[in-house]
């Protein structure tokens, strides 16, 4: 399939990216360089004008103007809300609608190229991009974390164009689908909406298409690309297999050829597979991790009544425990601790259906996917 963009290559930035291609072994760059600028232009016009004006205008109570760390994350989070939504809609679309990608083989989703998934990539890393020069000019607020996840996934998906696991852009974006819903969960709690009824069904569908998207999903297409690459460590297409994609030559990209740029192939470089190998495990690791994190904190929400119970039984027995001067000190200091506790005992028990504190902080799972 050919590239759907609305705008083709501009010749003049093909050929300025062109040098840059051929140092880095990118050849599919100068076809969607465009893309790549196109998409760090778009985030950060979101985040310097459009986050400030629809939120001074619409949420001007919460929108915080005059914490810069408070204002950064808000408009981060603006930005991280249409990416995901936006990224998520087209690699949903080009997978049902690019039939070639649809026929791969192995050979194709390892060397392979198609225009569609080459899109996806380019934004993908053009959000990469401005993830990258926020987090830097914002180091004091993200940290170094945030500054390693933006350059690992800006290299990860950057080797798209060498085409290296082409294919596989659309799908491993597809993280992202859970993303919407953990920016809605965060705003919930900016906007004065923890425990409301909104949050609590966002909530649930955060839980579930977390799990669905970056477990279930996640996993078996992590065991299905580890076992590609495995093939492609040891052996490359044959020279047979190769010409039959180049009955004619010509300059013109033929959407049908998706061996295009797999000419003469080697077989994948050991580090290569291991840097990819590495990035996805940690980050399926990850997933792993915060799942579980998110059904401890779904299960403390039916506990808070039973343990403040069982405070009050312990405290009141320590009340009536000794004679002494000293310990009928220490029962009037518990005593009057308990009285002063109560009112938060109260208030933890009115809270029981909220899901604040859920999940991990989207500064967590900020552009979750190996991007």
């Amino acid at each position: 399939m050919r590239d759907p963009f609305p705008f083709p290559p501009i010749p003049a930035l093909a050929k300025a990216s062109q040098s840059w291609a051929d140092r880095l072994s990118f050849p599919t760059l100068p076809l969607h360089i465009h893309e790549v600028i196109g998409a760090a232009a778009f985030y950060t016009f979101v985040h310097v004008v459009v986050s400030p004006v629809v939120s001074n205008l619409f949420f001007s109570k919460y929108y915080p103007k005059h914490s810069r760390s408070k204002k950064a994350n808000w408009d981060t989070h603006v930005v991280s809300l249409v990416q995901s939504t936006l990224i998520n809609a087209l690699a949903l679309w080009v997978m049902y609608a690019d039939k070639e990608r649809s026929a791969m083989d192995f050979e194709q989703r390892i060397w392979g190229y198609t225009g569609a998934s080459g899109m996806i990539q380019a934004l993908a890393c053009g959000y990469f991009v401005w993830d990258l020069g926020v987090t830097l000019l914002n180091f004091d607020i993200f940290g170094f974390g945030l500054l390693a996840h933006a350059v690992s996934a800006l290299v990860v998906y950057s080797f798209g164009f060498r085409p290296f696991l082409n294919f596989y852009s659309t799908t491993f974006i597809l993280y992202e689908l859970s993303t919407p819903f953990l920016n809605i969960h965060w705003f919930c709690d900016k906007l004065n909406m923890t425990g409301s009824r909104v949050q609590l069904y966002n909530g649930v569908a955060l839980l579930v298409t977390f799990f669905c998207c970056r477990l279930l999903w996640g996993t078996w297409q992590s065991a299905v690309v580890y076992k590609d690459m495995w093939q492609a460590v040891h052996r490359a297409p044959s020279p047979e297999y190769i010409q039959s994609y180049y009955n004619t030559i010509s300059s013109i990209i033929d959407a049908e050829n998706v061996m295009l740029f797999a000419a003469k192939p080697e077989p994948v470089p050991k580090w290569l597979a291991l840097l990819y190998v590495a990035s996805n495990v940690t980050l399926n690791t990850l997933n792993w991790y915060w799942f579980f994190k998110m059904v401890t904190a779904v299960r403390k929400r039916f506990v808070p009544k039973e343990e403040m119970e069982t405070t009050t039984t312990k405290k009141e027995k320590l009340e009536t425990v000794g004679s002494s001067a000293e310990k009928g000190a220490k029962a009037n200091t518990t005593a009057t601790e308990q009285r002063t506790k109560r009112p938060v005992a109260i208030n933890k028990s009115r809270r029981t259906n909220s899901i604040k504190d859920l999940v991990p902080d989207n500064e967590e799972l900020r552009e979750g996917t190996i991007q």
